[in-house]
């Protein structure tokens, strides 16, 4: 049997990026807040420290920092008639566990969603007509704009100290930054990082060709910086050990550099460590609830009550909670009916590689996860998809993130995949590759969706979560043409041979793509297409905020973790200001 707590105000599942980010804004309103995250307690000083830090059998390939799939996996499918069997062994994404979440091993690429990214199902109608889509694509609008989020894209920026240029402040165009944003208030709070060699053949063939080169958004640090929070930043390394790691040196915004040790010392916070929600627990009524089940790290059960309850874990987990708690109508892909669950979507990402000779250097051993130049000439909403078939789009640019020798081996099509051969073409080529990455939108559709796996169940006996996804035929066509159009950049920035690898079906979960995984628990303006409101709210149950990327409709092309951020200050503010005074819906159905 449960033991039951004392009551709190709050209580936050998932301490990462959001749990952080909505501790700090709740606990200052003055609310007692408890923060329940499911894995350890973990610290800059000693955890990230080297050099076991940069151990890449342990982080890269054993994924130590990662969710534990023995006790907790996922199930997959690419079609609803195949049967999901358990990923026990994580490769297309990464989703992350313990104190600070997935922000700890993130690269810290940081874009601003869009306009035309917030209003893609009424821009694309509104331009292309209501029968350019196929019938089977369900993407819609989110109910909020660039312009309402802009000053928590700022205020997050700034808590992050991201290195940059803008390209519109104001309305201002600024050459050399990105001239298709939407206007933001003022500059990047630090400059952009340096310019890595291989970024800066890309920005020099790109520009020959008429596109617009730009440094890329990063929130690993270009010079010290101290934020609002007064916490200090140093300049990053350039050590390459950044994705599926923590940064040593207090050089990567996460939430250990950025905002947890404020948290920490308030005293109307509270953490725990190693606790397995189980369910949010609602009252007889099922809209209203009264706080959570939890296990803890000795086995043992307890209820936390609360009045209000957060769930910020990571987006697919966020679903699987409502579910397990009954919030919300579970999605049917045959009837179309219920939210929860729906409108899954991914990212499609392809790859040009530009090989040199050998009087050629790109020194990949020192980078950083998000230094780099790129151009986002095929993401705005200004060029004409309408003869191309497909909406979305892709960035292309040269951001390599690392050479660490396990994972980063370039060699040319042909090169047998292992043997003395494969050793001698990877000595030959690991210094004088240039990778061209493009990272791609992902629309949402009908049959891509979640739910939860009938045969399947974790450590303590809650059924898994199960994915069922095929890369759509529209991002399948985006990908070929944006690919191509980076490989005519890779053949201008001179290199002996230049191959491009649009993305193709089937999907696999064996080959690493990105961690973006969006979508399931929606917002928008309609209870019966969405699960939450424009404020992050469940529809059905008032005092349940639902925040992360499972809110997005569809995904963008640019990464997500700015928009999340953005969110969880645009829902903060909501319920600070609206809710506490006045706790019922803050939209009416």
């Amino acid at each position: 049997m449960a033991t039951k707590l004392p009551e709190v105000d709050v209580v936050l599942l998932g301490v990462g990026l959001v749990g952080t980010i909505m501790g700090r804004e709740l606990t200052r309103a003055g609310l007692k807040v408890v923060g329940l995250e499911r894995g350890e307690p973990r610290f800059t000083v000693p955890d990230f420290q080297g050099p076991q830090i940069h151990d890449e059998l342990r982080y890269s390939v054993r994924k130590a920092l990662m969710q534990d799939n023995t006790k907790e996996a996922m199930t997959f499918r690419n079609q609803a008639n195949q049967t999901a069997l358990p990923i026990r062994r994580w490769g297309s994404f990464l989703p992350g566990t313990g104190l600070g979440g997935s922000a700890v091993h993130w690269n810290g690429q940081s874009f601003r969603f869009q306009d035309h990214d917030f209003k893609m199902r009424s821009n694309t109608t509104q331009r292309y007509g209501k029968n350019f889509l196929p019938e089977d694509v369900t993407i819609q609008d989110w109910g909020v704009s660039s312009q309402d989020l802009e000053p928590f894209f700022d205020r997050f920026e700034y808590l992050l100290g991201v290195a940059g240029q803008a390209g519109n402040v104001k309305g201002k165009k600024i050459e050399g930054g990105n001239v298709f944003e939407d206007p933001r208030s003022r500059e990047y709070p630090t400059p952009p990082m340096k310019e890595p060699y291989g970024s800066a053949i890309f920005r020099k063939a790109a520009a020959s060709l008429g596109y617009h080169p730009y440094p890329q958004p990063s929130s690993n640090m270009s010079q010290p910086y101290t934020n609002p929070e007064g916490l200090q930043l140093q300049t990053c390394m350039f050590c390459g050990f950044c994705e599926r790691y923590g940064c040593e040196h207090y050089a990567k915004s996460s939430p250990q550099t950025i905002l947890l040790p404020v948290l920490l010392k308030d005293k109307n916070f509270t953490l725990r460590t190693q606790c397995q929600v189980q369910r949010v627990n609602l009252d007889n009524t099922k809209k209203r609830a009264t706080g959570v089940t939890y296990i803890d790290g000795a086995g043992r059960e307890f209820e936390q009550p609360a009045k209000l309850v957060i769930i910020g874990t990571y987006a697919l987990n966020n679903v699987r909670m409502m579910l397990l708690s009954g919030i919300g109508k579970p999605y049917d892909p045959q009837t179309g009916q219920g939210v929860v669950g729906r409108n899954y979507a991914y990212q499609t990402q392809s790859a040009v590689q530009v090989f040199y000779d050998q009087k050629i250097n790109i020194n990949p051993f020192m980078r950083s996860g998000a230094n780099g130049t790129l151009i986002s000439d095929f993401v705005h909403d200004d060029y004409d998809r309408g003869p191309l078939g497909f909406v979305g789009g892709a960035y292309i640019g040269e951001i390599m993130t690392n050479g660490r020798p396990i994972e980063f081996h370039p060699t040319p099509p042909g090169t047998p995949q292992w043997g003395a051969e494969w050793k001698k073409a990877v000595a030959r080529h690991y210094n004088h590759t240039s990778v061209v990455l493009l990272s791609g939108s992902s629309v949402s559709t009908r049959y891509n969706y979640l739910d939860l796996d009938p045969t399947y169940k974790d450590a303590w006996g809650q059924p898994l979560l199960r994915i069922t996804f095929e890369f759509p035929e529209n991002d399948l066509k985006m990908s070929a043409y944006c690919t191509s159009k980076a490989t005519e950049i890779g053949k201008a920035m001179g290199g002996q041979q230049v191959v491009g690898t649009p993305r193709k079906g089937p999907y696999t979960i064996t080959q690493y793509q990105s961690t973006h995984n969006t979508g399931g628990a929606i917002m928008g303006t309609d209870p019966s297409t969405s699960a939450v409101n424009r404020f992050l709210q469940s529809w059905d149950v008032h005092n349940v905020f639902v925040i992360g990327a499972s809110a997005f409709p569809q995904n963008s092309a640019y990464n997500p973790t700015l928009t999340v951020g953005a969110l969880a200050y645009w829902s903060a503010q909501a319920i600070i200001g609206q809710y506490l005074k006045s706790p019922g819906p803050l939209v009416q159905a």
